[in-house]
């Protein structure tokens, strides 16, 4: 038995397949681009192991993916590979649009053409699992009641805006051609492993090489937070028990502001790793210019995962922001890795200007 996981090098699928192998002990083919946010390092541990099968390809590259679905026998594909950081998605929407999209329907192509030569037990067995995110589901107001799966879609960027288009493809092949998929749309990841452009690890790395933490806008924009490792979790739960053609909303139950989360990394560091003049980190904190369209508040309503499969989160937001800050501070090789000239030409060309 053996699945394929596409985007299995990046920060969420890196600790899926981490986690797969450990808890489940079944092979997976990990198939991924390896662009600037996909890093093999991640998945050191895993190296010689006959149950983690490299491949470095792009999801659009139809006949790789059909060489490894027949190959290995595939029962299951779960899809993480994305271009995801918003941002990015504005500065260059053209790269969100061929990958998320046309990729992600060349990958539902060529497993449809896969899943219909199978026999009829493992046709049923079958499942093509969809990562998807809270940010399809547009902005919500300060009183507005959290996500739920039956929210219209209006997303605001083109990052959510090329997801939502791939929700759509996935939904489009169930009901067309059977194809048994599955969605979940998650809410803000964080942990081991991320890549750090993001708000957590460029705050906890800027923060201790003694450079500004910057803050966009006023800092009250408010996500739900989600700690990796749950949501590996309920991805497995989901693959393993979910309704197919059903989406399922998978969240932290911490809606937090961006400053809240930034002042609570201070803290932390405060006290594992204090700077070397006594004053607090909060000092580091810069205002900066809004990203233009920043939407105000995600909040996912995860109730119908716990209703229907049992899964909730395992982590509170300050057990898991704590395994988070002590995670970097105990792996400075892994940062050094990342850190490279390209991200940082990356961070000159997003903050520079700001």
């Amino acid at each position: 038995m053996t699945i394929l996981v596409t985007g299995g090098a990046g920060f969420i699928g890196s600790n899926f397949v981490l986690d797969w192998v450990a808890e489940t002990g079944e092979a997976v083919v990990n198939l991924d681009k390896l662009t600037y946010a996909g890093n093999v390092a991640n998945l050191s541990s895993l190296e010689g192991n006959p149950l983690h099968i490299f491949v470095r390809a792009d999801i659009g590259d139809t006949e790789t993916v059909a060489k490894l679905l027949r190959k290995y026998n595939v029962r299951a594909l779960v899809n993480f590979a994305a271009e995801s950081h918003v941002d990015r998605s504005i500065h260059g929407p053209a790269e969100f649009i061929q990958t998320n999209v046309v990729g992600t329907f060349r990958l539902l192509d060529e497993a449809r053409a896969y899943w219909v030569e199978l026999s009829e037990e493992k046709k049923r067995d079958f499942r093509f699992l969809h990562v998807s995110t809270d940010e399809v589901y547009g902005s919500l107001k300060p009183l507005d009641p959290a996500f739920k799966e039956s929210n219209p879609y209006e997303p605001n960027s083109p990052y959510s805006a090329s997801k939502a288009a791939s929700d759509h493809l996935v939904r489009a092949w169930h009901h067309t051609y059977g194809l048994p998929v599955l969605t979940t749309n998650c809410s803000n990841n964080y942990g081991p492993y991320h890549f750090p452009e993001k708000l957590i690890p460029l705050c906890i790395l800027n923060a201790i090489a003694g450079k500004p933490l910057p803050i966009y806008g006023d800092g009250q924009q408010v996500r739900d937070w989600l700690y990796v490792k749950d949501h590996c979790a309920a991805i497995r739960r989901v693959l393993e028990a979910g309704e197919v053609g059903q989406t399922y909303n998978v969240g932290g139950w911490n809606e937090k502001a961006n400053l809240d989360v930034v002042h609570a990394i201070c803290a932390i560091l405060d006290e594992l790793r204090p700077r070397g003049d006594g004053k607090p980190y909060s000092e580091q904190v810069t205002f900066v210019t809004d990203r233009p369209g920043h939407d105000r508040r995600y909040a996912i309503d995860a109730s119908k995962l716990e209703r229907e499969l049992g899964w909730k989160p395992a982590e509170t937001f300050e057990t898991g922001i704590r395994r988070t800050v002590s995670w970097y501070l105990e792996n400075s090789g892994w940062v050094a890795t990342v850190t490279s000239g390209e991200y940082r030409k990356w961070l000159d060309t997003n903050y520079g200007s700001r």
